[in-house]
């Protein structure tokens, strides 16, 4: 598979500069391309970025209007969402580099920019660019973004959520956000029925971002969202409550219908014992239930994974969903592979697994990893 990186390409920035030929008074094409081409192979994605805008910026004009004026007229007519460039303008990924154009200065044209940063994530997304607005005036960003809550553009409303998350992946953390994330849920309140799931998974992914610093607030969110909810607000809260559902948290669960289990579960049995990389190993346990009514119960696979220095690790991964009647009893049967994944250096040596019911462990079982 090409690597994802490619999406800024040579084409990329040849994209960027017809635009800029056109619209740049004295653009200079072959002081844009020359260098810039050659620097691009080594450089991963967001690096590829910053080459291609600090190349635009250098030949943009330094006066803040005149350069949002031409930033906008780069821009595809198109604004339903990124695209392939053509002769009409950009959109896609030869958006980005603009927008870290505008992160870079345009903070001293304020609501300018933002609104610029608006045109630009209807044909990519602003999410990372809107972020040094937040650090240098939070209040002030937050109430130009809040005049936008009802924008009739999707990639716009979802942009309010994304771009203020205080832990975005690849973005610049929000500190003030971090400490306090009350400012910003107004807005998540706003855009929690909206009609596209496209913004209602961000607001979802906020949550969870939010979980992180305060759990008790997002779990006395989904508590009071729960109120009169739609299946698609339900869908909404549960996703948001992922990372503290698969921690244990009680009262995540709890929002999620997912009681103290009354149960009786030993250790797993596992089959083999010993297990070398790239197999499979087979987990099972028998769950009987110790309660005079039916209950829900979700069942997920604790694994303590051996580390360098001989410890264990634990990473949850998901089981599955039961229904567990009155003294009735159920066989839980999973098979896990155990593959050589980028993200996880494997150790030989004892590893163990537990099952994680509705938040609470069984006992662990031992099993041998060999290489």
């Amino acid at each position: 598979m090409e690597p994802f990186k490619n999406l800024l390409s040579a084409r990329t920035a040849q994209h960027i500069a017809e635009q800029a030929q056109i619209h740049v008074p004295g653009f200079s094409r072959t002081e844009f391309l020359e260098p810039l081409i050659p620097a691009l192979d080594p450089l991963e994605m967001k690096d590829r970025a910053r080459a291609m805008a600090a190349a635009l910026g250098a030949q943009l004009p330094r006066d803040g209007a005149t350069r949002a004026q031409i930033l906008e007229a780069m821009l595809h007519p198109n604004c339903t969402g990124p695209g392939d460039c053509d002769a009409h303008g950009l959109r896609g990924w030869a958006v980005w580099p603009l927008t870290m154009v505008v992160a870079e200065h345009g903070l001293d044209d304020f609501d300018r920019s933002l609104h610029l940063l608006r045109a630009m994530t209807m044909r990519f997304s602003s999410e990372f660019a809107v972020r040094p607005f937040l650090i240098a005036d939070q209040t002030r960003a937050l109430a130009v973004l809040e005049g936008w809550l009802d924008d009739p553009n999707p990639h716009v409303r979802r942009w309010i959520s994304e771009g203020t998350r205080p832990r975005l992946p690849w973005g610049e953390r929000l500190p003030n956000l971090i400490a306090d994330p009350s400012p910003a849920l107004p807005l998540l309140t706003r855009l929690r029925d909206d009609p596209s799931e496209y913004v209602r998974r961000s607001v979802a992914n906020h949550l969870n971002d939010i979980a992180k610093d305060h759990p008790d607030v997002v779990t006395d969110i989904a508590h009071r969202w729960s109120t009169d909810a739609s299946p698609n607000r339900r869908s909404l809260i549960k996703h948001g409550l992922r990372s503290l559902i698969k921690a244990g948290d009680p009262k995540a669960l709890a929002a999620v219908g997912l009681n103290t289990p009354q149960i009786e579960a030993g250790a797993p049995v596992l089959a083999p014992d010993t297990v070398a990389l790239g197999e499979a190993l087979t987990i099972s346990c028998e769950i009987r239930s110790t309660s005079s009514t039916a209950q829900r119960l979700a069942i997920d696979l604790v694994v303590s994974f051996l580390k360098a220095d001989g410890s264990l690790r634990p990473k949850v991964f998901k089981g599955t969903q039961l229904e567990l009647g009155a003294h009735a009893s159920a066989t839980f049967a999973k098979a896990l592979p155990l593959r050589a994944v980028t993200t996880r250096k494997h150790y030989a040596g004892d590893h163990a697994i537990a099952l994680r019911i509705n938040g609470q462990d069984t006992p662990q079982t031992r099993f041998t990893l060999t290489l």
